[in-house]
């Protein structure tokens, strides 16, 4: 299928791009790299009468320190993180998900501010940037800003707390300090699929922060507390397929034991690779 009638923009700035974005008089859509509205506009899942192109903006483009945290244009492509192009990326965390996004095509192509606004529950940056308890930075029209915690972020499978005429400017993660540990494992069909079962973790004390996030879900990813607690407290021996069972039996009890059992093992595996266990 090819996608139906609508007319298309580019914005030369953010604020070009928010006043375009605030036309209530017909449906308006964002544009970056068009790897998830570019199939639903074909498939006329989404019938926009206008789409703008944000995919250039300066104003998404740029990685920068902020508040002691990192500050990831709306408009970085996988690619440019996956190849060191921001030096404060470079070893980060985010690094070494970028790369295991999809296919290249899709990374040359495919930005962070447009997979968390699509909020597809098995996409790979709605997980990680859970895990790293990112906030989503979001523009407003009349140049207004607020953040967003992630877990407020997503409200559902594609659903967000992005408003009308509202744009994600730049996510904003922490800096990996020396004795970071992290871990991403994900189960897919085949290599560049949508992840069936996936899990990240974030270990960093330094700050005491904890946190084992569950994505591949029916809705936003969902927390392991009292394992990550555990975890940070024991280290490896606290890895353990009984508890990690029961942790993941709480937040999946619609599932069936054959699915639990996916998302047991990326748990346990995502621990280990974090643990070097």
């Amino acid at each position: 299928m090819k996608a139906a009638k609508f007319e298309y923009e580019r914005a030369g700035s953010l604020a070009g791009a928010l006043d375009l974005l605030h036309d209530e008089s017909v449906v308006v859509k964002a544009m970056g790299g068009s790897q998830s509205l570019g199939p639903m506009l074909n498939l006329r899942l989404a019938r926009p009468a206008k789409v703008v192109d944000v995919s250039a903006l300066p104003e998404l483009r740029t990685v920068t320190e902020a508040g002691g945290r990192i500050r990831v244009g709306g408009a970085v492509t996988h690619a440019e993180i996956e190849d060191g192009v921001f030096p404060l990326l470079a070893g980060h965390m985010m690094q070494s998900v970028a790369e295991r996004i999809a296919y290249r095509a899709v990374r040359n192509r495919g930005t962070v501010g447009g997979s968390l606004a699509h909020a597809d529950p098995a996409a790979d940056w709605v997980l990680a940037t859970t895990a790293l308890g990112a906030q989503v930075e979001i523009a407003a029209p009349g140049g207004q800003t607020r953040m967003v915690n992630m877990p407020e972020f997503m409200i559902g499978a594609y659903t967000t707390e992005l408003g009308a005429g509202e744009l994600i400017a730049a996510v904003h993660v922490p800096k990996m300090s020396p004795g970071t540990r992290w871990g991403y494992y994900k189960f897919c069909r085949k290599t560049g699929e949508f992840a069936e079962a996936s899990c990240s973790a974030f270990f960093d004390p330094s700050t005491q922060t904890a946190r084992i996030a569950v994505g591949a879900l029916d809705g936003a990813p969902q927390y392991l507390d009292e394992l990550a607690a555990r975890v940070a407290e024991q280290g490896a021996a606290a890895i353990d397929r009984d508890a990690i069972h029961a942790a993941v039996k709480a937040i999946t009890p619609e599932k069936s034991e054959v699915d639990r059992g996916l998302f047991v093992t990326v748990v346990e595996r995502c621990l280990r690779q974090a643990l070097d266990a």
